[in-house]
């Protein structure tokens, strides 16, 4: 396989995580009854740019389906953040009613909900159905496609170019990288901005993330290749921020090129001088990886073990894509991991993907009382352990396996 960027053949190792089903095919109890599809989970670095990179099996259609079950707001601090970035860029560049807004990866309308409240017009993108519908009842126009050149375009000429365009956690899912950023870049006006987050690569190395890999990420981004990206296809970044979600992200801020209206900011040299400082332009950074990711996948095993050796019971909060990575990799079943809970509706009564562990309401953590809680979407450890405190009442508690086995 080339490099989806650059086109340079991918020959450096990241990560192999043998084979593994998508991490949102989630199964109903018909499904079960029916083979599973398995493709390859192997990452690779290419040492011309140096994007991450998944080799390609999984079509894109296949992952982000019609049902697709990751809807935002069921994560109460993701809607906080969602908030806190719309009052942000509206003081920061003067958002007024006279203005468009455009999120790419619209979702449920969790973002854009907070748009419209201010009489901002505004649109959002989202190629799967099943979130798309819960954006429109919110009111939010919504296009269902995916985002390319060629549809950026289209909605540019006819009169939907936007002022600012919102890509929060979409960079890292597109297959065509540059397509997708070109689609932006048509999209946008000649005086408007777009900004996009992701999680960084560099946080995922340091903190051992390998869980947050993925079919659906296609690729892991440093400022390093983002900024050779959003270059080659019109576009400068003028400003990063480092934030904290998602186990640690950036929010990259760019504009046409040439366009000149918003000044290059200290913080993009910064960054970019800290990511070659950290290694991220030399092979050394990558190779270690594999080793970090086996060493949490074998504690979390001999923990699952160990509890099932002395009669104890362990059940997980987050029916995440990020806990199939390492329920899969470890070859977790139902006998280790009996349940898991999750808040969101479209996910009860299913079945985890591979593992085939059931899905229930957070009611029956009550009802059952196991005697471990894992927390398999670690990033929002702090909102899940408050959600279920309670857990303590029968002398249960909470595990997270990554970054480290942490039992408290």
């Amino acid at each position: 396989m080339n490099c989806r960027h650059c086109e340079t053949p991918l020959a450096l190792d990241f990560l192999d995580l043998g084979s593994a089903p998508p991490s949102n095919a989630l199964l109903t109890a018909e499904s079960l009854l029916r083979p599973e599809k398995w493709y390859p989970l192997q990452v690779k670095v290419c040492t011309t740019c140096w994007l991450v990179q998944t080799i390609d099996y999984a079509d894109r259609a296949e992952l982000f389906a019609e049902d697709y079950v990751y809807f935002s707001s069921y994560s109460s601090s993701w809607v906080r953040h969602a908030a806190r970035y719309v009052e942000a860029m509206v003081e920061r560049f003067a958002l007024t009613t006279r203005a468009m807004v455009v999120e790419v990866a619209a979702n449920d309308g969790y973002l854009l909900q907070f748009v419209r409240e201010r009489g901002i017009p505004c649109l959002g993108i989202e190629p799967t159905a099943s979130t798309a519908s819960a954006a429109r009842a919110r009111g939010i126009e919504i296009v269902e496609s995916f985002l390319g050149r060629a549809l950026g375009q289209r909605l540019a000429g006819e009169g939907g170019a936007a002022d600012l365009i919102v890509a929060n956690n979409v960079l890292a899912h597109v297959p065509d990288i540059n397509d997708f950023v070109a689609g932006i870049a048509a999209l946008l006006k000649p005086q408007g901005v777009v900004t996009f987050e992701f999680p960084h690569l560099a946080q995922l190395v340091a903190e051992r993330q390998f869980d947050t890999v993925y079919h659906e990420h296609f690729s892991y981004l440093s400022a390093l290749a983002v900024t050779r990206i959003l270059e080659r296809n019109g576009l400068q970044v003028f400003d990063l921020e480092a934030l904290s979600t998602h186990g640690g992200s950036l929010r990259v801020f760019a504009q046409r090129t040439g366009s000149g209206r918003q000044p290059v900011q200290p913080s993009v040299a910064d960054m970019l001088a800290r990511e070659r400082l950290l290694g991220l332009e030399s092979s050394a950074f990558y190779v270690k990886f594999q080793t970090l990711a086996n060493r949490i996948k074998n504690d979390c095993l001999a923990f699952l073990l160990e509890a099932h050796k002395a009669g104890k019971t362990v059940a997980a909060y987050g029916a995440a894509a990020k806990g199939n990575t390492l329920l899969n990799y470890a070859g977790v079943k139902p006998d280790l991991l009996s349940f898991v809970v999750d808040k969101n509706p479209q996910k009860q009564g299913r079945y985890l993907p591979g593992s085939r562990i059931p899905i229930g309401d957070p009611d029956w953590l009550r009802q059952r009382k196991p005697d471990y809680v894992a927390i398999l979407p670690w990033n929002l450890r702090d909102e899940v352990a408050e959600e279920i405190a309670w857990v303590a009442e029968w002398g249960g508690r909470l595990v997270t396996f990554v970054p480290g086995l942490h039992v408290w």
